[in-house]
Formats: C-alpha cells, sequence, structure tokens
C-alpha cells in the first residue's frame, strides 16, 4: 500500500505543473488582444455596466444589489449588505416554518411537500425507494412573467 501512495504523490506534482502553464498560455493572447482597440471594443466598454450594476457575466450577486442600494439611498454599503442579509434570514425562516411568501411584482415562494416513490438506479436498473422529501417552489408573477 506504501509504494500506490508514493506513486500517486509524483503524478499529482505533475498535474499541478500543468495546470499553471495552462493558463499561462490562455492569459497570453488575452493580454494581446488587450493592447489592440477596435470599435467592437470600444463599444462593449461603453456597455460595461458601472460600479454596482449587474456584473459583466450576467450574474446579478447579492454584493452588487447591496452596492446598488446603498448608492440610490444614500446608506452606507455595510448597512445595505446587512439589511439584504437579514432579508433571506427571514425568507429562510419563513420557509422553513411552511409560510408562502408573496413578493409583489416578482412572485411566490412556499414549500412543497413531494411523496415517497420508487424509482431506478440508472446504472444497474434495480428499483430504489425514494424517500418524501420538500423543496422550494418560485412561481413568478404576471408582471415579471412579461416583462421577461
Amino acid at each position: 500500500m506504501a509504494k500506490a501512495a508514493t506513486k500517486k504523490a509524483p503524478a499529482r506534482k505533475a498535474t499541478a505543473t500543468k495546470a499553471p502553464a495552462k493558463k499561462a498560455a490562455a492569459k497570453t493572447p488575452a493580454k494581446a488582444a488587450a493592447g489592440k482597440t477596435t470599435a467592437k471594443t470600444a463599444a462593449k466598454a461603453a456597455k460595461k455596466p458601472v460600479k454596482g450594476a449587474a456584473a459583466s457575466n450576467g450574474i446579478l450577486t447579492l454584493r452588487t444589489i447591496a452596492d446598488t442600494l446603498s448608492e440610490m439611498h444614500e446608506l452606507p454599503r455595510r448597512q445595505a449588505n446587512e439589511i439584504l442579509t437579514q432579508v433571506i434570514e427571514l425568507i429562510a425562516k419563513s420557509l422553513k416554518k411552511g409560510d408562502k411568501i408573496r413578493l409583489s411584482g416578482l412572485g411566490i415562494l412556499q414549500v412543497r411537500k413531494r411523496a415517497a416513490r420508487m424509482g431506478r438506479n440508472p446504472q444497474t436498473g434495480e428499483p430504489i425507494k425514494i424517500k418524501a422529501s420538500k423543496k422550494i417552489a418560485f412561481r413568478p408573477a404576471k408582471e415579471l412573467k412579461e416583462a421577461v
């Protein structure tokens, strides 16, 4: 067993040394392209959101929401972040109790119960029992559907 462990250790080091080389190779073309300014690049830069707006990768995080709220309402960022955190905790507690949460203009969050059922193991095909569970369901509001 000791021999097997020593053989695996060098393999891990080898993969660790390969990963930075790939990253360096991936960064080199990006750096070269960064020096060139084209009309497309300038247009993308103009469209880039200002601090506090949605992230450039299309994901809106709690941090960006907190930053936007702090700018809009002239609050410290820390206070806006605490408010959002408390709202999320309140929603989680309400869902845990089994309450429905209606957010006008956004939709309804509620806990739904899934009954126990029989399923199949996809690899072996043998039947298995799946326990009853709860899941959080979101039903979007009409305004949100129309906006999207």
